[in-house]
C-alpha cells in the first residue's frame, strides 16, 4: 500500500457547488498506479459523507494527471455552506491520504 501523497501531487479549485481536483503523478510509473487505483468509484467512497452527487474522472496523459470533478461537494457552494474549511481548496490534501496497491 502507497498513500497518493507519496507518489503525486494536486491542486485543486472550488465554484458554486462543485470541486475540481488535479492530480499529477511524480513519475511515468507512478501515473500508471494512479491511472489503474485512483477510480472515480474509490474517490466517491474517500469522499463518502461529505459529497452528495457524482464523480467524473477526466484522464490528461500528456501530463501524468487525472482530473475529478466532483458535483454536489461544497454543501451548496460559497454563499451557502456553513463549512468553515476553505471549501473546495481542502479536497486535495484530502485525496493525497488515499492509499492504493502499489504492486
Amino acid at each position: 500500500m502507497v498513500q497518493l501523497v507519496q507518489i503525486a501531487n494536486a491542486r485543486c479549485g472550488d465554484k458554486g457547488n462543485k470541486v475540481n481536483i488535479a492530480l499529477f503523478a511524480k513519475t511515468p510509473e507512478h501515473y500508471a498506479l494512479l491511472e489503474e487505483y485512483v477510480t472515480a468509484e474509490k474517490v466517491v467512497t474517500h469522499f463518502q459523507g461529505l459529497i452528495n452527487g457524482n464523480v467524473t474522472r477526466y484522464d490528461v496523459p500528456s501530463v501524468y494527471g487525472l482530473n475529478f470533478v466532483l458535483d454536489e461537494a461544497l454543501a451548496g457552494g460559497g454563499s451557502a455552506s456553513l463549512r468553515v474549511d476553505n471549501l473546495g481548496k481542502c479536497f486535495a490534501s484530502n485525496l493525497l491520504r488515499m492509499t492504493i496497491e502499489d504492486n
